[in-house]
């Protein structure tokens, strides 16, 4: 279920422009509009969920199809097909749209970032 007030299920449903790099049933991945490294990504997951702590046995295979969603994505990359995934859980990490994400970085050292 979408939650009307909430950016990205706005963006799921095609209601506000971005860079769509890849979709299927269950995720889609946009290009960061703030980017933190040369491939910045965005992994999101079609249902709301707000973050990790709000799956549970009926929402936790979307962990899966995040995964393959970035193995798929990574095959597009240069080599070496390095990449980072990161997810912030909660405001104090720095979650700052409460529809549960993953960051997909590459094209850096992480640790240059």
């Amino acid at each position: 279920m979408a939650d009307q007030s909430c950016v990205f299920c706005k963006i799921i449903n095609k209601a506000l422009p971005v860079t769509l790099i890849e979709e299927n049933d269950d995720c889609i991945v946009i290009e960061d509009i703030a980017p933190k490294a040369p491939v910045h990504y965005l992994i999101i997951p079609k249902k709301h969920i707000i973050n990790v702590h709000d799956l549970d046995a009926s929402t936790a295979s979307i962990m899966s199809s995040m995964a393959l969603m970035a193995k798929k994505i990574a095959q597009k990359l240069p080599e070496p097909k390095a990449f980072g995934l990161i997810i912030n859980n909660g405001e104090q990490a720095g979650q700052t749209v409460l529809h549960m994400h993953q960051h997909f970085l590459s094209g850096a050292k992480l640790t240059d970032l």
